[in-house]
């Protein structure tokens, strides 16, 4: 292992959540140019709090770019439920990507792909570095693997929860990449994919406890309760798209490099920023060098 750490972000999660947090009580924090700031105060605000903790040397905020992907292109329903952003988030999700970039942080997005998929491909490269996921969304559990961590968002800020791949092991009963497989089987409302219907967590987690992977369990749903059997029947085939839609893909084709997330501080930008769009709570931010440890002789 480097004595190197990178934190990766999952944007969009810190960004909805940070709108949410505030957004119920009116504070949407308008600027003079009548834009709102909430969810992007928030997400700095997150990001730091994280970061002052874990003392990253690289940093890489991935987004979602855009709501069609390779899952919409496999099932139609792929979170078409889900109800318009409200129009006070939607000028920030520009801004906070512009904020990312003001605050000397690295971001990235592929077209086709969700920001999940952009941290698993980074993830997995980074076997001699002490790695860090930031989210509020369980799937990304799935991605811990004995080198890196998933910190979990809790209410309010500088509270999460910290998973490494023991932990999950012991909440869990399962294996970090069997997760995906548990989600087929339970299906996820927020994203749409219903997986085999009367199928729960707990049944799911003992499924797959038992027969290791969705395939095993319907190569031996013979032994298991009529009930159980007639649903699994029933939903071979949403269960089969479900793994696919679930899985996080590790391949993405992506350009990223430990150089370009490189945090070496704030900078002039940072304040013409905060200046321009109304944030002075974020001044507190604004004069940071990084958290790379410099030898005071030069000589590293």
């Amino acid at each position: 292992m480097t004595n190197d750490k990178l934190l990766l972000v999952d944007g969009m999660a810190l960004l909805f959540r940070s709108f949410f947090q505030t957004a119920p009580s009116g504070r949407f924090m308008i600027n003079e140019q009548g834009v709102p700031t909430n969810a992007v105060q928030g997400m700095i605000r997150h990001l730091f709090a994280a970061a002052d903790e874990i003392k990253p040397t690289h940093i890489t905020v991935c987004w979602d770019m855009g709501k069609d992907t390779f899952r919409t292109d496999m099932f139609d329903s792929y979170k078409a439920h889900r109800p318009a952003p409200p129009i006070e988030l939607i000028p920030q999700f520009d801004l906070a990507q512009e904020a990312v970039l003001a605050f000397g942080l690295h971001g990235i997005g592929v077209k086709n792909y969700e920001a999940d998929d952009c941290i698993g491909t980074i993830s997995s490269k980074m076997a001699d570095v002490e790695t860090y996921i930031l989210t509020g969304d369980r799937d990304l559990l799935q991605l811990l693997n004995g080198h890196n961590y998933v910190w979990l968002l809790q209410s309010g800020y500088g509270n999460w929860k910290s998973y490494d791949a023991g932990l999950f092991r012991e909440e869990y009963g399962i294996e970090p990449a069997q997760f995906h497989y548990v989600k087929a089987l339970m299906g996820d409302a927020a994203d749409g994919y219903p997986g085999v219907k009367g199928i729960g967590e707990k049944t799911a987690l003992k499924l797959i406890r038992q027969f290791g992977t969705t395939e095993g369990v319907l190569q031996g749903a013979h032994t298991l309760t009529p009930s159980v059997q007639k649903k699994l029947k029933e939903g071979e085939e949403m269960l089969r798209m479900s793994e696919k839609l679930a899985q996080i893909h590790c391949d993405v084709p992506l350009e990223w490099s430990m150089e370009q997330a490189m945090f070496t501080g704030t900078d002039d930008r940072t304040f013409s920023f905060i200046e321009a769009h109304g944030m002075k709570g974020l001044s507190r931010f604004a004069r940071h060098d990084g958290y790379a440890e410099v030898d005071p002789f030069g000589l590293d």
